[in-house]
C-alpha cells in the first residue's frame, strides 16, 4: 500500500540547469587577420583539412568542417566546427574570423526485443527473445570553450595565411 502511495501526484519538475553565457570582450572565438575575407576563410579551410576534418561547406564568407571520434567502443564525439569571415576596414585588405566549436556527444544504446507468450490457463508471459539491435543516442552537445583550443586554430590559420601570401603581379613590357 506505501508503494502506491505516491500515484495521483503530478511529478516535481526538475530544475533547468542555468546557462553561464557571459557577453564582454574576450576575443576566445574571435580574431583579426591582414588578409581578405576569402583568404582567411581559404586558410581556415587548410587548417581544418589539415586536421583531417571533412569540409561540408566553403566559400568565401563561411567554412564548415566535421570530425568524428571514437574515445570508447561505446561512444562517439563529433566535432563541429563554423568559421565565418567578414571584413573588418573599408578596403576589405582586414578581416575578422569568428570561429565557434560544437562537440556533440553519443552513447551505444543496446535495445532488446521480447515477445509475449499467451496461455489460458496461465495468462501471458514476456520473454526475452535474442535478438535485439544497438543504436547510437545523442547525449550531449556543448560549445567548446577552450581559450588553449582556439588559439591552436587561429595559429594553424595564420600558418596557412603566409603560406597562401599573393605573389607581386608580374609587369609585362611592351615591345
Amino acid at each position: 500500500m506505501t508503494a502506491c502511495g505516491g500515484l495521483g501526484r503530478s511529478p516535481v519538475p526538475e530544475a533547468m540547469p542555468k546557462v553561464q553565457e557571459k557577453f564582454g570582450s574576450a576575443a576566445t572565438y574571435s580574431r583579426l587577420f591582414d588578409a581578405t575575407p576569402a583568404q582567411t576563410c581559404e586558410a581556415a579551410r587548410r587548417a581544418l583539412l589539415s586536421q583531417g576534418y571533412i569540409v561540408n561547406k566553403a566559400d568565401q564568407e563561411t567554412v564548415e568542417g566535421q570530425k568524428s571520434f571514437q574515445p570508447r567502443p561505446d561512444r562517439h564525439v563529433q566535432m563541429n566546427i563554423r568559421v565565418t569571415c567578414v571584413p573588418e576596414s573599408s578596403d576589405g585588405q582586414l578581416s575578422m574570423g569568428f570561429v565557434s566549436a560544437l562537440q556533440d556527444s553519443f552513447a551505444l544504446k543496446m535495445a532488446s526485443n521480447s515477445a509475449s507468450l499467451g496461455v489460458s490457463m496461465l495468462g501471458s508471459v514476456s520473454v526475452p527473445v535474442a535478438a535485439g539491435h544497438d543504436s547510437m543516442i545523442k547525449i550531449g552537445s556543448e560549445t567548446v570553450t577552450s581559450d588553449q583550443f582556439y588559439d591552436s586554430f587561429f595559429d594553424l590559420m595564420r600558418r596557412y595565411l603566409l603560406v597562401d601570401v599573393p605573389a607581386e603581379p608580374v609587369a609585362h613590357s611592351k615591345r
